[in-house]
């Protein structure tokens, strides 16, 4: 059995879904883009897994009269997407997220006309970027890692 885990940025939240994780999709719906804050909300359907909070809980934002958004009341990083039908996480929470491509896209009829050229935008690394940024040389990140910790944040440290 495939075991997945995740959380959000600063590491209160961590969860972990055991299964086969095959309902990914972006949604471009209105409500999505708003409580993601992007042009879109990449989702894990959790639904047919064995799916566990493993340190701390979302707070939850009832959006609609069926749906309420999860996300992380110290950091403010989106986490769910909870239905009658079942709970979807969000894609970037997983802790390799690249495991995990979408299959479909709902919600088109809202979709951001610019989303599908992406791909031709001129890329950069941001190491590239070092030279002409000085703060980013020197960065020290609180980000949680993407693994499970015993303590976070790391009081050894």
């Amino acid at each position: 059995m495939t075991i997945y885990t995740g959380g959000c940025q600063c590491g209160a939240i961590r969860f972990r879904a055991e299964g086969d994780l095959k309902d990914s999709s972006i949604c471009h719906c209105r409500m999505c883009q708003k409580a993601f804050g992007a042009y879109y909300a990449p989702l894990v359907s959790v639904r047919k897994a064995n799916f566990s909070w493993t340190r701390g809980e979302p707070k939850r934002f009832q959006s609609s009269d069926v749906v309420k958004r999860g996300f992380c009341a110290d950091c403010g990083t989106p986490l769910t997407y909870e239905a009658p039908d079942g709970m979807a996480i969000a894609a970037g929470a997983f802790d390799n997220p690249s495991l995990l491509p979408p299959v479909i896209q709902w919600g088109v009829e809202n979709k951001v006309g610019f989303v599908d050229d992406l791909h031709r935008l001129h890329a950069v690394a941001t190491e590239e970027d070092l030279t002409s940024v000085d703060y980013l040389v020197n960065l020290t990140s609180y980000q949680h890692p993407d693994h499970d910790t015993t303590n976070w944040p790391d009081t050894k440290a």
